[in-house]
């Protein structure tokens, strides 16, 4: 078998902790087919990225191609390198994570090079007959869809869903050889990114997070999220939404959670007026405990919450801040 590849994708210089979740990944399927595992790191200005995390995490290697044409979110330039560096390398399979990128790169490189390609997996495991079998949930997690690659089908291209696995304890003895990479062009790229807006926030990433606290239509407006905002700064949280409070313009879309928007596993998460469509439950059904605080009592989100509150959220959202304040406090 041949490398098992992992698209590492730095932000301000470190890797997220899905990138080190893919490389568990990549390790236990490598032990299976006999392979080594790459991180594969594109960008550009990569001198401050810490690659040696990478090879603590598992890789065996990490290849990196730095390139002013490599900016955050260049996905025609991204793809179009990776299908160079595919080429040379012949990698089994690839793993991305399920993000922006990797959902915009992923197909496209499937498509450039003829092969077939599976988004938001959350398994993995080997098998005789097809070399490996990918699991999805898709249908907000009603279902499980197991899915193999043809023979001829390489590399398997896969998005990997965050939180999904493990990461491995990272290994400080373990080093990997960083080498640097080249191709020739980046072809017809079509695209140009006029500009990335980011906005800082002293919360945990949302994708990331272990307590997710969200809110929905029935925060009734704007200062409804203050409440919301509360709870998660007490419980050291990020902060959701749903579609509608995005659509009304209550807060921003980076927190939008859905089928949509992003995809959170976190072990806590706390609706509150949400009333639990399919299509934001897309989007948070993976979480392991789900709490819903609503004053109706028929909702949807009742039939999938682990624990439910019937209440006004202005009532009920308060009382759960100040105890969970007051534990804190008796804690320290």
């Amino acid at each position: 078998m041949a490398g098992i590849w992992v698209y590492a994708e730095p932000k301000r210089g470190a890797f997220p902790r899905v990138a080190f979740e893919m490389l568990a990944v990549a390790r236990r399927m490598a032990r299976a087919g006999g392979a080594d595992v790459s991180a594969v790191v594109l960008g550009s200005g990569l001198a401050d990225a810490d690659t040696a995390a990478l090879g603590a995490a598992g890789a065996d290697a990490v290849l990196v191609l730095d390139d002013a044409a490599l900016g955050a979110c260049a996905v025609e330039a991204h793809a179009a390198a990776l299908e160079q560096l595919v080429a040379s390398h012949e990698p089994d399979a690839l793993l991305f994570a399920d993000g922006a990128m990797g959902l915009a790169v992923g197909p496209l490189l499937a498509q450039r090079l003829d092969t077939g390609f599976v988004a938001d997996v959350v398994a993995v495991e080997a098998d005789d007959e097809a070399g490996f079998v990918f699991t999805r949930e898709p249908y907000s997690g009603k279902v499980q869809a197991d899915v193999a690659f043809a023979a001829d089908a390489r590399p398997m291209i896969a998005t990997v869903r965050p939180k999904a696995f493990e990461p491995a304890a990272p290994d400080p003895t373990r080093h990997a050889p960083v080498v640097a990479q080249q191709v020739d062009g980046f072809g017809d790229v079509r695209q140009t990114v006029a500009d990335v807006v980011r906005k800082a926030s002293g919360r945990v990433e949302l994708t990331e997070a272990d307590v997710v606290v969200s809110g929905g239509r029935g925060v009734k407006g704007a200062d409804g999220f203050a409440l919301v905002e509360e709870l998660a700064d007490v419980l050291g949280a990020a902060v959701g939404a749903s579609r509608p409070a995005v659509d009304e313009g209550w807060i921003d879309i980076q927190y939008q959670v859905g089928q949509t928007g992003k995809t959170v596993a976190p072990s806590l998460y706390i609706a509150c007026g949400i009333s639990g469509s399919i299509q934001h439950m897309a989007g948070a059904a993976a979480s392991k405990c789900i709490v819903a605080v609503n004053r109706d009592a028929q909702a949807d989100i009742f039939k999938v919450a682990d624990y439910g509150i019937v209440a006004d959220l202005f009532e009920a959202v308060p009382l759960l801040t100040e105890a969970f304040r007051a534990r804190a406090a008796k804690a320290s």
